[in-house]
């Protein structure tokens, strides 16, 4: 019995690490790989491709945080991709359901035309999508360059502050429109 005791007891120390400060500051949920579909009223509507999606829910400002990037794919009722936004950093909060895209945004409308800016901000409850970032938006016949833009969540109604761009009149046109 008293050599079990002395095997026992002579054993390696067990070491215990430092912890954090702060653990609320750490991610609650680390995913990897992300691929999932998102259904509205048991029809399904988008997909959600993410390399890395962390959950901070114990933070002053609960968010979902895609350092890694995303990619939203909208589906139409033949489950044809219509619309899809992509960046390489993106930042949801759950709060105030306000999402940020950054770096290097591109979304692409059901029409087919193509908007890229360095940010995006989503205001879900307002149907609001703005930035104040420069932005091209390519449609099938021109180029639009600005300097901030307001737009529905479809981006089928928007305005382009300080527009840049070229934009070629038909000889037709304007001569009907001067008489």
């Amino acid at each position: 019995c008293c050599v079990i005791l002395l095997v026992a007891c002579s054993g390696k120390k067990t070491e215990v690490a430092e912890g954090y400060e702060n653990v609320d500051s750490l991610p609650s949920m680390y995913t990897r790989d992300v691929n999932t579909l998102i259904s509205d009223s048991g029809v399904t509507r988008y997909r959600v491709h993410a390399k890395q999606w962390l959950v901070y829910d114990k933070v002053k400002h609960p968010r979902w945080d895609f350092p890694c990037g995303i990619r939203l794919e909208q589906f139409d009722q033949n489950y044809q991709v219509h619309s899809e936004v992509t960046s390489r950093k993106a930042i949801y909060y759950i709060n105030s359901e306000m999402r940020i895209l950054s770096d290097s945004v591109r979304a692409t409308n059901r029409d087919g035309e193509v908007f890229e800016t360095d940010e995006l901000t989503v205001i879900q409850d307002q149907d609001l999508i703005y930035t104040d970032k420069p932005v091209k938006i390519t449609q099938k016949e021109r180029i639009i360059n600005g300097v901030g833009m307001r737009s529905n969540h479809q981006l089928t109604r928007y305005t382009i502050e300080k527009t840049q761009g070229v934009i070629t009149l038909d000889e037709e046109e304007t001569a009907t429109d001067s008489i």
